[in-house]
């Protein structure tokens, strides 16, 4: 019986680590931007090397 106790509050502990860390993260801005990552692979590269076409 102890045991569930202990296991009772090893979870506790770490479902408030996860809270905590969701909070921090979501504070710092971690989650401004969830779009734009996504989509970045799809537009083209703006710098040309123009000295590699002349030759």
């Amino acid at each position: 019986m102890g045991i569930i106790y202990i296991m009772l509050v090893v979870s506790l502990l770490l479902a408030l680590f996860f809270l905590f860390s969701f909070i921090w993260a979501n504070k710092s801005g971690q989650y401004d931007d969830d779009v734009t990552p996504g989509i970045r692979i799809l537009y083209d590269d703006e710098e040309i090397n123009e000295k590699s076409n002349e030759e």
